[in-house]
């Protein structure tokens, strides 16, 4: 799965992954993770970090080849 949090969060005053962690409820690790693409976050909080965002779930995140097997 591609992301494209990291540019959101810049485009949003460039935003701390902290201050997003603390705004969606997880570590900033959880947020370091998710914009590396090691982890898929749920879709609870993909909801809420697009809601934070002002954006779509599917402009965070979109589905790569591989991931259609």
């Amino acid at each position: 799965m591609k992301t494209t949090l990291r540019k959101f969060r810049f485009e949003h005053d460039e935003m701390s992954q902290q201050e997003l962690a603390d705004l969606v409820g997880v570590s900033r690790q959880t947020i370091v993770s998710i914009e590396k693409g090691d982890y898929a976050p749920s879709v609870k909080r993909a909801l809420l970090l697009a809601a934070k965002l002002g954006a779509k779930v599917e402009d965070l995140f979109t589905l790569e080849e591989q991931d259609h097997v």
